[in-house]
Parts: structure tokens; C-alpha cells; sequence
């Protein structure tokens, strides 16, 4: 491989995600294309293999957000190609998409998530779970959030404050995914650590301007305010920082990612997820948490690449 790699960067796909995956996409091609190098964007199909088969590509950076880019299928048809790439790896990303066994690994690695209940469409149709949906509320209490299992940008994310709205939350999150989360809500601080190979950037303290973080404050400007550095005590930012890491380390995630989390009023952190491909547009968390910390976007973006030519060479 040379020392300025031919790059394919991947975007689009057929997500629900697909619009901000493009302009992620385009963002990360802009910057390693004014650095210097040869890129080309490919906008995730069908017909993938043979574009990356014929292009004479050295590694393919991923801007994927949502099902296929973020759920290790992309990964492990680049594993079969033979072309590295930036993120984390196929069982990684398989990993962190599905929240509840997630959650399980983060928890069994000593990381504080919420109390939670899974409620599969399965477990509705064969079942009869709807009979005793009011359970959950006398299990876990209330406020609750219910969110897909899969999934990300808050899309099909429920908060509900009575045992009678959990239905109607149930099946909203159950038109983005096989199983509902159902977990228990933790009022506080909402909080996101970006780590960088190894790295724990600077906590991003997040103050939506609406009732709360949803699809359309993370992706549009002025909807949401930011503190980089969070505004936090020494002692909760290094406990947000070592729960990042504790999670990552379990799920195997590598290279890019961000974790979701909540402080609660006596500045414990709780983790939500992980996201392997977080988003990198112009409101974007992991570039701010990056820029923070003094790395610019382009040197952002030129080290994904670095990194998985690193792996490469070291596999």
C-alpha cells in the first residue's frame, strides 16, 4: 500500500439514516480529498462488491449510519474483499447494534446501565405479551423510555410518564425494529464521550432546546446547545470517561466511537449505547468532542484512515 492510499469512502445506503450518512460522507471525502489524497465517494447498493472489486481501492472509510453500515453487514463483506477499513470490526458493530445484549456485555464488564425489559414482536404475536404490558410499569416504574432495539437518531424513541401510554410507545418502536427496550428513565445530564483509538476525548454536555435530544435537534443547527467541555466535576467527567472506555473495551469496538450517557444528580454515569459509525456532519458529536481536544476535522478524518492501514499492516 502506498503512502497516500486510494480511499472509498461509504455512504447513503438505504437506512432510515441514508440523508445523514450522506452528509457525513461527503464531509469525510471533502477533507481527505483537500488533503491530498484519492477518494472516491461510493453511495452504498447493490452493486458494492463490484464497484470496490474494480476501483483498486487501498481501504474504504465508512460514513454508514443505520442498518447494514452499522450492524457489521458492510464489515463483513469488506472482511471477504480483503480491504480494511476504518471502525469497528463486523462482531463489534453486530454487537453494539443490538442494545439489549449490549447492554448485557457493558453490564457483565461493570458498566452502570438503566433496568430494562425487552418486548420482541414475536413475544406480541405468539405470546400474548400485550396482556401484561402493564406489568412493565409495576417492574421497572415510571418514567420509562421505550426505543427500538436497534437503531439510532432517537428515531421511534418514546418517553412516557403513565402505564397508559406504554402501548402506543411499544408499537412505535416496534415499527423500527423486531423488539421494544424498555428502560428505566434517569433524569440528569445527558452526555456523550467520543473515543479515539484508545483516546477519551473531551465529554460533549448536550442541552436540547425542545423536550428532549430527538432526530431533528441532532441534525439541525441551533436546536441544540453544546458544552465541550461538559460541565461537569473532575470526579463524573473521568467516570464518564472510564465507563466509555470499560464499554468499548467489552464490546471490542475499535478506532472511532461514541458513547451515549447519562449523569445522574450524584454524578454517576449511566450508559446507553454505543455507536460504532457515529455521525460526522457539522452538528455532529464526535468532530466536536475532536475539535476540542485539537484535532481539526481534517486530521480527523486522514487518522480513520491511518488507522486502518495500521491494522492492516499489523494483521
Amino acid at each position: 500500500m502506498s503512502t497516500s492510499p486510494h480511499v472509498a469512502v461509504l455512504t447513503g445506503g438505504m437506512s432510515l439514516e441514508r440523508e445523514v450518512s450522506l452528509r457525513s460522507g461527503t464531509r469525510i471525502a471533502t477533507a481527505l480529498t483537500e488533503g491530498g489524497l484519492a477518494v472516491e465517494r461510493i453511495d452504498v447498493d447493490r452493486d458494492l462488491v463490484a464497484r470496490l472489486g474494480a476501483g483498486g481501492y487501498d481501504l474504504a472509510v465508512l460514513a454508514l449510519h443505520g442498518a447494514a453500515g452499522e450492524d457489521g453487514t458492510v464489515q463483513s463483506v469488506l472482511d471477504l474483499l480483503g480491504l480494511p477499513f476504518s471502525g469497528s470490526d463486523a462482531l463489534a458493530s453486530a454487537l453494539a447494534w443490538n442494545k439489549p445484549i449490549a447492554q448485557g456485555v457493558y453490564a457483565a464488564a461493570g458498566v452502570r446501565v438503566p433496568d430494562r425489559i425487552v418486548l420482541s414482536q414475536l413475544a406480541f404475536r405468539e405470546l400474548g405479551a400485550s396482556a401484561v404490558v402493564d406489568r412493565v410499569a409495576e417492574t421497572l416504574g415510571l418514567p420509562l423510555v421505550v426505543k427500538p432495539s436497534t437503531g439510532g437518531s432517537s428515531l421511534g424513541l418514546s418517553v412516557v410518564t403513565t402505564a397508559a401510554e406504554l402501548p402506543a410507545a411499544i408499537v412505535a418502536a416496534l415499527s423500527y425494529a423486531e423488539a421494544a427496550l424498555i428502560e428505566r428513565f434517569v433524569p440528569g445530564t445527558e452526555v456523550a464521550v467520543t473515543v479515539l483509538d484508545g483516546r477519551a476525548l473531551p465529554a460533549v454536555e448536550i442541552v436540547p432546546k425542545g423536550d428532549r435530544y430527538d432526530f431533528a435537534a441532532r441534525y439541525t443547527a441551533g436546536r441544540t446547545d453544546f458544552h465541550v467541555p461538559a460541565r461537569l466535576d473532575e470526579a463524573a467527567a473521568a467516570a464518564c470517561e472510564a465507563a466509555a472506555l470499560a464499554a468499548g473495551a467489552a464490546a471490542g469496538a475499535r478506532h472511532l466511537y461514541r458513547a451515549d450517557l447519562i449523569v445522574d444528580a450524584d454524578g454517576a454515569p449511566w450508559l446507553l449505547e454505543i455507536d460504532t459509525c457515529p455521525g460526522m456532519t457539522e452538528t455532529s458529536l464526535a468532530p466536536m468532542a475532536a475539535e476540542a481536544a485539537g484535532v481539526a476535522f481534517p486530521d480527523l478524518c486522514r487518522t480513520l484512515v491511518d488507522l486502518a492501514v495500521r491494522d492492516r499492516a499489523a494483521a
